[in-house]
């Protein structure tokens, strides 16, 4: 497993070591130990999962303290661009985003830490996404922010009439409206 670092403090990809024979192949995808050698110290406490079809935009999503979430995403069908947005005020990269493309293909993980929206689009015909939480949903802690936000400016790298976002999602405050910080 290696650690590779984004343009992003805190914000990590994991790249699993894959083992691969005539069966299949092996890999581990997340271990606790090699984490926190690596000073990756959560308690993932649940597993959630989605299933999405090409051109769905889910995000950006994220739960306000004592409630914040870390989370670890990885794809197990199909490729998503995994997004996550810098909140944490103090930060030097505040209001920066970083996309990686996650497929079950690459095997690649995105570890997104606590101060951070995170939100992802479909590009392959189905996505099938897994990713660990730190924290219990919290509704009263739920935020979000807009997709489709002119200062993030985020390339979804999906075309406009391909666009399926939900009408909770829709109505989320712009990048410039939000009043909450970690």
């Amino acid at each position: 497993m290696t650690i590779e670092k984004t343009t992003i403090e805190d914000l990590v990809i994991i790249k699993p070591t894959v083992f691969e024979d005539s069966r299949g192949c092996f890999f581990e995808a997340y271990n606790q130990a090699k984490f926190q050698e690596n000073e990756i110290n959560y308690q993932f406490i649940q597993d959630n999962q989605s299933f999405s079809k090409r051109g769905v935009i889910r995000g950006l999503h994220l739960q306000i303290n004592p409630f914040a979430q870390a989370k670890l995403v990885r794809v197990l069908e199909g490729k998503i661009l995994d997004v996550a947005v810098d909140l944490r005020k103090n930060s030097p990269t505040f209001g920066q985003h970083f996309s990686v493309v996650l497929s079950a293909e690459n095997k690649k993980q995105l570890m997104i830490p606590h101060g951070f929206a995170h939100g992802f689009s479909v590009l392959s015909e189905t996505a099938s996404v897994l990713y660990k939480v730190d924290q219990v949903y919290n509704k009263e802690s739920e935020r979000g922010i807009r997709y489709d936000d002119p200062t993030l400016n985020i390339d979804w790298q999906v075309s406009p009439e391909e666009v399926i976002v939900s009408e909770k999602d829709i109505i989320l405050p712009s990048f410039a409206d939000i009043d909450w910080e970690f």
